[in-house]
């Protein structure tokens, strides 16, 4: 169940449908720690306090509480929340809270955190408005956003999205110009999907591609995905005026 009170929630059917599938996804997701490194190299959080801001069950959440104060988990599915408190606490992470909200309705306090993360969750371009206007005002002066979204020119992923259909499909150039003229900049990062068994890979795929499954697996084999990303980010200013 998703929070009805919050402002500006988008239903994830992927996670919300099938966690236990999602979190194969999750787990064959940059297994060399490429994206993650990159998103470090472009806004350190060591010692910073950081919102995962769409979090789902909070499964980056323990790696970034590593160098991070505090890590604050913010997502509007109860159900995704509950796995993410249970994940906290076998895994003995004590600097991080999952909390209730929304990209649009956060519930942090105006200029209270450093680093906001958002992968795969909200952000797709045109019609994020509300949620950049919320990053504006919780990320203090300095601090800096990380929007971690799919590449739509480079991989087989790219390709395998303008085969399931019109829903999936964005146009590179104007997200690039919609980015731009917000004040990010952009960076690719090379990675991929690599499954430990070829089910994994199929179960993955039947959950994100429903109608083009067949067709999408028929013209792959192996456990591998070649699969590249493109993080925007932006640092805000110190000075307001500038």
């Amino acid at each position: 169940m998703t929070d009805s009170w919050l402002r500006g929630v988008h239903v994830a059917p992927n996670i919300q449908g099938d966690a236990d599938v999602y979190e194969l996804e999750n787990a064959a997701l940059d297994r060399d720690g490429r994206l993650l490194d990159a998103m470090r190299e472009l806004a350190p959080w060591e010692d910073k306090l950081v919102v995962d801001l769409g979090a789902g069950t909070s499964y980056w959440v323990p790696h970034v509480a590593q160098d991070a104060t505090h890590v604050f988990s913010i997502e509007p599915h109860a159900g995704s929340r509950s796995r993410g408190m249970k994940r906290l606490v076998e895994r003995g992470v004590l600097n991080a809270s999952v909390m209730a909200g929304s990209a649009a309705q956060t519930m942090m306090a105006t200029h209270s955190v450093d680093i906001v993360h958002a992968r795969f969750a909200y952000f797709w371009g045109r019609g994020c408005e509300a949620g950049l206007a919320e990053l504006e005002r919780i990320i203090r002066p300095g601090g800096a956003a990380l929007i971690v979204d799919n590449d739509l020119g480079r991989g087989e992923f790219a390709r395998w999205l303008t085969l399931a259909g019109p829903a999936y499909r964005r146009d590179a150039d104007e997200l690039a110009d919609f980015w731009a003229g917000r004040g990010f900049e952009s960076a690719l990062v090379e990675g991929g999907w690599s499954f430990e068994r070829r089910e994994d890979l199929e179960a993955v795929v039947r959950l994100e591609f429903p109608d083009a499954a067949a067709a999408i697996l028929s013209s792959h084999t192996g456990t591998f995905v070649d699969y590249a990303f493109r993080v925007y980010w932006r640092r805000y200013p110190v000075d307001a005026s500038s």
